[in-house]
């Protein structure tokens, strides 16, 4: 078995933050100033990693696991002020702001808004741009081509048929007709050089971002789930990769079955793969998208792991996923193939929860994936495996996810006085800062790595959610107050990361500890 905690884990710890989630004027978090002090606040208090959640285009409900494109930026994160600073907007042109909440994401705004404002910037550039720009823009987009064209055509297809998913589009667009692609780029020329534009701006902002967070010694966990949207551009250019009848539309779907976070399962809807298919080209689709990820960051959390060992198919009919079978996954045949690109170790962490079988741990296994293990879920008696004393070291701790309360939520909504019973002995003292006490057993496993979501530095309680599974609506739009870090207790984060060995300065045991953070030891 492959070790992974020499080379890309050593012993560390970090935060979890979407940055839409970051403060700023424009409705929405993105890759501008606050992102810049985010990163400088981690490494102040000696954070190793800043975990993401997917970061592509969203759609309808909003979710960066419900994406346009596998492969793209979201143009909703490219920052207005860099785009001033870049001289293709003025500061007039960021007057008339809307009112926007401080406190959550007002999605439907803010895309109406930064729309207008990139379409701007978009005009500015085409009357200005001098020749060095664009030879400079050409030549980012040329190397991008394999999913840029396709992605940019179904952008502009998408708006032109005013939002429709693709099926509903005419049929020589569905089929991808050589000549009704031809005629739309001729028509939608400009319209296609936009989007380009936007993912243009969306990685130049993005990598200038990562190379501060290079500087500061903060690396990036990133996020990519294991389907993809019906509606994106990947079904839509690669529809002979994906089980779809002769219209466009699934023949079946993804989800799980009933589990903890819902008693008739999770119906998620995406496309499931034609394996076979993906094999007979050596999985090249999947291998450029890793590649495409990696790009961005340094280490890809691979959401539900244990579909590449198995899958839970539902009828396309379905309107639960309660009656379903599991299907074979492509196993390590896929891995094997990644490995040609990628390396060995592979850059990914395992997101292996939910319905986890022996099988499943051996695939992750033979390639050395670090799991991940949630706190939260560990109190069900002193052999659950989550629970820090099972833990081993090739492994990712959390307090909890995007997808749980933050801990002081939980908590509060607990219904079993036992939990709460059993958290205290555990910890061996009275529990009186419940996010505290989950943080201190992360920081104090074995584990290699540890993240916490940023709420539970924070002390949020339910407030703090990001995602609640299965509720349509309400979901994504958490966003942390202008002013956080004068509130946030990120002294106490840097004493017990230096007390618990996981600082950037402390990752050799031979080597002598560093003087402990200025404000002494934590209580």
């Amino acid at each position: 078995m492959i070790n992974h905690t020499d080379s890309l884990f050593p012993r560390s710890s970090g935060i979890l933050l979407h940055p839409t989630s970051l403060p700023g004027l424009d409705g929405v978090g993105d890759l501008g100033e606050q992102a810049f002090a985010f990163v400088d606040w981690l490494a102040a208090h000696r954070q190793t990693w800043w975990q993401v959640l997917p970061l592509g285009p969203t759609s309808f409900g909003d979710s960066p696991y419900q994406t346009l494109s596998a492969m793209a930026g979201n143009p909703l994160l490219v920052s207005l002020e860099i785009l001033c600073r870049d001289g293709w907007l003025a500061d007039s042109d960021l007057e008339g702001r809307p009112d926007f909440p401080s406190d959550r994401v007002d999605f439907g705004a803010a895309i109406t808004w930064k729309q207008s404002r990139l379409e701007r910037a978009w005009a500015v550039f085409v009357q200005r741009a001098d020749t060095a720009r664009w030879e400079e823009f050409s030549q980012w987009c040329a190397g991008q081509t394999a999913w840029l064209d396709d992605f940019a055509l179904f952008m502009a297809l998408k708006l032109r048929h005013e939002g429709r998913p693709w099926p509903e589009w005419p049929a020589p667009l569905v089929r991808r007709e050589p000549a009704a692609l031809a005629a739309a780029k001729a028509e939608l020329a400009s319209d296609l050089d936009y989007h380009r534009f936007c993912q243009w701006h969306f990685h130049r902002q993005w990598q200038a971002l990562r190379a501060h967070a290079r500087e500061r010694g903060v690396r990036l966990i990133g996020d990519l789930p294991i389907f993809v949207a019906h509606d994106s551009s990947d079904v839509w250019a690669r529809q002979e990769l994906f089980q779809l009848d002769a219209k466009g539309q699934p023949t079946v779907v993804a989800g799980v079955p009933p589990d903890y976070f819902s008693k008739t399962g999770q119906l998620w809807g995406n496309p499931l793969y034609d394996w076979p298919a993906a094999a007979a080209e050596d999985h090249a689709w999947w291998r450029a998208r890793l590649r495409a990820v990696l790009e961005m960051v340094d280490v890809v959390r691979l959401d539900h792991f244990r579909g590449f060992e198995a899958y839970w198919e539902v009828a396309a009919t379905a309107k639960t996923a309660e009656k379903g079978r599991w299907v074979p996954g492509p196993g390590a045949t896929f891995f094997r193939s990644l490995e040609q690109d990628l390396g060995s170790p592979l850059p990914l962490i395992a997101e292996d929860l939910g319905v986890i079988t022996p099988a499943v741990d051996d695939l992750r296994r033979e390639f050395g994936l670090p799991g991940m293990k949630v706190l939260q879920f560990a109190w069900s008696g002193p052999d659950n495996l989550f629970l820090p004393h099972e833990h081993e070291s090739d492994a990712v701790v959390y307090t909890g996810t995007h997808d749980n309360d933050p801990v002081l939520g939980w908590w509060e909504h607990l219904t079993d006085k036992r939990t709460r019973d059993l958290v205290a002995a555990y910890a061996g003292c009275k529990v009186a800062e419940p996010n505290w006490t989950l943080i201190r057993l992360g920081m104090g496993s074995v584990a290699h790595t540890f993240i916490a979501p940023l709420q539970d530095v924070l002390g949020l309680g339910r407030e703090g959610r990001m995602n609640l599974p299965g509720a349509g609506t309400g979901n994504w739009n958490w966003r942390l107050q202008p002013g956080w870090r004068g509130w946030a207790d990120g002294e106490r984060l840097a004493q017990m990361t230096w007390l618990f060995r996981r600082g950037p300065d402390q990752k050799s045991p031979r080597r002598e500890d560093p003087e402990p953070p200025a404000a002494g030891f934590a209580p």
